[in-house]
């Protein structure tokens, strides 16, 4: 990745904490750089060997809640499961998934627009699909009522 994009990003980590009054703190810089740096969608345990060559001290537990403190930001998203607990499925048919951001309610929805997706022909570059599926987030009715 060039350094242009991983600047943009720092400065906007900068921005973002002089806006909400929060402080940006060695560990959450050192964090949040890790993940900027990277087109490669990292784990926490991948963040936290990066960042442990450069602070020994850091444990796992502060990088986890760095990175939720992050995501609260609005300064990185969430791929995969919620939070919480990894959810399974045992609906093998075509579908794809609404998940409330705050309480992680999943519902299967079926969509024909959505099951006929072109996908670009640059993902050919990337691997070969098998199978695709549309996660929506979004707030569910119940959290949006509270």
């Amino acid at each position: 990745m060039s350094e242009q994009p991983i600047e943009a990003r720092m400065q906007r980590f900068k921005d973002v904490c002089r806006e909400k009054a929060v402080k940006l703190t060695h560990q959450r810089w050192e964090i949040y750089r890790e993940v900027a740096q990277t087109a490669e969608h990292p784990d926490a345990e991948r963040i936290f060997q990066g960042v442990r060559e450069r602070m020994p001290t850091v444990s796992l537990d502060t990088v986890y809640r760095t990175l939720w403190w992050l995501k609260d930001m609005g300064l990185i998203t969430v791929l995969g499961p919620t939070r919480e607990r990894t959810r399974f499925d045992a609906n093998l048919s075509h579908h794809h998934h609404f998940v409330c951001s705050l309480c992680g309610l999943t519902r299967d929805f079926s969509s024909e627009v959505l099951d006929h997706l072109e996908l670009p022909d640059t993902i050919q570059s990337i691997g070969q699909v098998q199978q695709t599926q549309v996660e929506v987030k979004g707030v569910c009715f119940d959290c949006a009522a509270s």
